[in-house]
Formats: C-alpha cells, structure tokens, sequence
C-alpha cells in the first residue's frame, strides 16, 4: 500500500510539473506567437470562443500520454534521451492531427501542418524534459 502510494504521489508531481509547463507555453503560442499565422491561415475555421471543457480534456489526456510514452520510461536515462522521446511524441501526435485535417479538409493549408508539428516537437520536448527534471 505504502509503495503504491509513493508511486501515485511520484505521478502526481510529474503531471503536476508537465502541466506548469505545457499549459502556459501552449497559450503564449496560441495566444500571442501562432495566432497570427492561425488567423492568416484558417482564421476562417476558428471559434471566436475557446471551448474550454474541450480544451481541459485534451489537456489532460495528451498530458498523462506524455508521461505514460516519455516521462516516466526515462525517470532513470539523460535529459538527451527525455528531450528527443518528448519531440518524437510531439511530432508524432501533432502530425497525427495535421495530417488527418490535411487528408480530409478541402483546405487545410501546408503552413499549419509544417509549423503544428515543429510547434509540437518543441512543446512536448520542453514539457517532458521539466516534467523529469522537476518531478523526479
């Protein structure tokens, strides 16, 4: 019981520490950095509200698959090893989404998938590696 404990709390403080960094560099990039070239070029697509319950259940689901795939299988590696684990995620599960817009949607333009997928690469690298580095 006790291990198991340690275990949840370790998670905990990991997710906890993911979350510090994803959250705030997601809405600096999509408040301020990306929204230029978002309303360039989908800005026809776009809510004009952010619909927040959405937004809180990707959070959390790409978070705790964050730290099932990349944090917690490096806990005990290098930050070299966190670092690219963290932008191989990033890039897989952004182009993922840009691709799949990009196969269906009539026009879902190139420079969203190039700079989503370079976007996540550099998100999910920056979040694993403070998750590891803070939450071990």
């Amino acid at each position: 019981m006790e291990l198991r404990l340690l275990k949840s709390m370790t998670y905990l403080k990991l997710y906890l520490f993911a979350a510090l960094a994803f959250f705030p560099l997601d809405m600096i990039w999509l408040g301020w950095i990306g929204r230029p070239i978002y309303n360039r070029q989908i800005g026809h697509l776009m809510a004009e509200q952010v619909d927040w319950a959405a937004a809180g259940i990707f959070y959390s689901i790409f978070l705790a698959g964050l730290l099932y795939f990349v944090v917690v299988p490096t806990l005990n590696g290098t930050s070299g090893e966190v670092l690219l684990r963290g932008a191989l995620f990033g890039v897989i599960t952004y182009a993922t989404y840009e691709f799949t817009n990009k196969a269906v949607l009539a026009t879902w333009p190139w420079p969203i998938v190039i700079v989503d997928v370079l976007w996540g690469a550099v998100l999910c690298a920056i979040t694993a590696w403070v998750s590891w580095r803070f939450g071990r």
